[in-house]
Formats: C-alpha cells, sequence, structure tokens
C-alpha cells in the first residue's frame, strides 16, 4: 500500500481520486527536479572552488600584488 507523508501524517495514496494523483505526480516530479537541481549547485560550487583554487596559483606563481586603496 503506497504512502504518501504530508505535514507529518501519512496517507494511503490508494485512496487519492484520479485528480489527487495528478497532484501527487507533479509534486513527485517538482520533488525530482529540486533535488537535481540541488545536486547541480553542488557541482558549481565544486567547480568554482576549483578555479579559485588554480587562479591562486597562478597569480602566486606571478607574484602579483594585491591592490591597495
Amino acid at each position: 500500500m503506497p504512502k504518501i507523508k504530508i505535514d507529518e501524517i501519512e496517507y494511503n495514496t490508494e485512496d487519492l481520486s484520479a485528480n489527487g494523483i495528478l497532484q501527487l505526480r507533479s509534486l513527485q516530479f517538482v520533488e525530482s527536479q529540486l533535488e537535481k537541481t540541488k545536486n547541480e549547485i553542488l557541482a558549481y560550487q565544486s567547480a568554482r572552488q576549483v578555479y579559485v583554487n588554480e587562479l591562486k596559483i597562478e597569480i602566486k606563481k606571478l607574484k602579483m600584488e594585491p591592490i591597495t586603496p
């Protein structure tokens, strides 16, 4: 018996109407897209850190001085 939990309350999905099933599928789709987006953000953050680290190495290699006001 498939279940869904909403606001910490479990419901039997077999009792949903056709419209309820459509809403459930839409909710599941959105949740999967959110998870995918979170994973993409983590990948972008990791790549960003790699680029920052490589840029720091290049700056150090060139012995660049910071700009002072």
